[in-house]
């Protein structure tokens, strides 16, 4: 059962720390600035060995990759960063939430925040991302957020602009979190249903 007090902040990208950890280690300053009594944890993928998902049973991978899942698992909101890689959004990304389980996500606020190279890209990851999360029965907040690397200076997210989105999608999320109750949410999605 999700931690009705815990924020997950999830890099989905497989690169060194940088720019995208950056941003999201704002947003984690943010919330708790704005929430002293949720916790916000952090998990990058780049620093997280995630096993090649294969069907098998959660409880036969590997300490890492089951963290990983109840990490989702015990948040009762998620922010998903995630850079554009080839017009979409990562495989490491896509790999973890293919071993996560519906009820990982099933009703629970998303957040999502895409960084690309430059403003052509800034549906990229909100036009591939949204409907895998819509198959979970996530609860994901209608705007997204996106970054450029004019965003950063020194490898601080510093556009003002920017700040003010992210914060606003913080805050967006918190507030799903308090203000939902996820057993009251139904039907249920079709993937907990068909899988």
């Amino acid at each position: 059962m999700a931690d009705p007090s815990r924020l997950l902040l999830l890099v989905g990208a497989a690169t060194p720390p940088g720019r995208l950890s950056a941003a999201i280690a704002a947003a984690a300053d943010m919330a708790r600035a704005s929430s002293p009594d949720v916790t916000v944890e952090t998990l990058n993928l780049a620093e997280t060995p995630i096993e090649i998902c294969d069907g098998r049973p959660l409880d036969t991978y590997g300490e890492a990759t089951r963290r990983a899942v109840t990490a989702i698992a015990d948040a009762a909101g998620v922010l998903i960063a995630a850079p554009v890689y080839r017009a979409s959004f990562p495989g490491v990304l896509k790999n973890l939430l293919d071993i996560v389980p519906v009820e990982a996500l099933q009703n629970k606020p998303v957040g999502i925040v895409a960084m690309g190279g430059s403003p052509h890209h800034y549906l990229a990851v909100d036009s591939q991302l949204r409907p895998v999360l819509a198959w979970f029965g996530a609860l994901v907040a209608p705007t997204a957020v996106y970054l450029t690397g004019g965003d950063f200076k020194e490898g601080r997210l510093t556009a003002e602009s920017a700040l003010k989105d992210l914060s606003a999608l913080t805050a967006t999320v918190l507030a799903m979190m308090r203000r939902l109750d996820p057993t009251l949410l139904g039907p249920p999605p079709l993937a907990a249903r068909f899988t």
